[in-house]
């Protein structure tokens, strides 16, 4: 019996694309790139790049892509497409097997999901009718404050007093901030304050949802430390690191589903 054919995963969200190979249960390379004007052209960009990354020269040597993300339905080489639901709590389950609470944090949306010992999606709730606490929040904060987003999160590890920032719309937040900047309050404590009003806000959700077994977090605003210690305070657990880089959970689910699914072509399941 030969080895287990290549497959491969691809996530089209909002802001980023995402693409990822895999043979087996091994990670062959993968990719994570801004997105392009449209959807298809994402999804294309990102597989090439994933496959030079993993040495593979053709597309005829991928037995199975399953798409997932915001754009799925937009990407001309999938198999199949699969909600992001599914593909990040199996992401995030196939890192760390076990009976898990993810927290998802996109460009546009952020998610909680909870999954089984088996690493099915039990529940799951999902703020995508305003923009904060989600990547774009954060960018639009740094912008005000004319820095980058890892210099939001290194400015927010110096803070010893976190600014107070309390309204729930991304707008009427970044008048909040504006007028902080207005009253001479540091950056590092304006930083902190927005961290801090987003802890809060993902912990209701995380509560909605039910925190069971081990807790993590996935995409980008996963890299920014200052959030991380600030929703481990809000939960009071401590937030496990996947291994890999977080942006990529969603596209390594969606492999994860093609494997089985190529595998069980080649065993002539149905």
């Amino acid at each position: 019996m030969g080895l287990p054919r290549i497959v491969a995963g691809c996530d089209v969200g909002s802001t980023t694309g995402k693409a990822l190979l895999m043979r087996g249960d091994e990670i062959l390379g993968f990719s994570v790139i801004p997105c392009a004007v449209r959807p298809e052209l994402t999804a294309e960009q990102a597989l090439e790049l994933a496959m030079r990354e993993a040495g593979v020269s053709s597309r005829e040597e991928i037995a199975y892509v399953v798409g997932t993300g915001y754009g799925r339905v937009r990407i001309p080489f999938a198999d199949e497409n699969v909600s992001e639901i599914t593909c990040h709590g199996l992401g995030a389950f196939f890192l760390k097997p076990g009976e898990r609470t993810l927290i998802d944090i996109g460009g546009q949306d952020c998610k909680v999901i909870r999954v089984n010992s088996q690493g099915r999606v039990v529940d799951f709730a999902m703020n995508d009718k305003c923009a904060a606490g989600t990547g774009r929040f954060f960018e639009a904060m740094a912008r005000v404050l004319e820095v980058s987003l890892e210099e939001l999160t290194m400015l927010s590890l110096r803070s010893g007093n976190p600014a107070q920032i309390t309204s729930q719309c991304s707008v009427f937040a970044e008048s909040e901030v504006i007028t902080l900047l207005n009253e001479g309050v540091g950056l590092e404590d304006i930083a902190a304050g927005i961290n801090e009003a987003i802890a809060s806000r993902l912990a209701v959700l995380v509560r909605k949802v039910g925190l069971e077994g081990r807790a993590s977090v996935s995409g980008g605003c996963a890299k920014n430390r200052g959030l991380i210690l600030s929703l481990e305070r809000r939960l009071d657990v401590e937030l496990e690191e996947l291994g890999m880089d977080p942006q990529v959970i969603g596209a390594l689910g969606a492999a994860v589903i093609a494997g089985r699914k190529a595998g069980s072509a080649d065993t002539g399941g149905g």
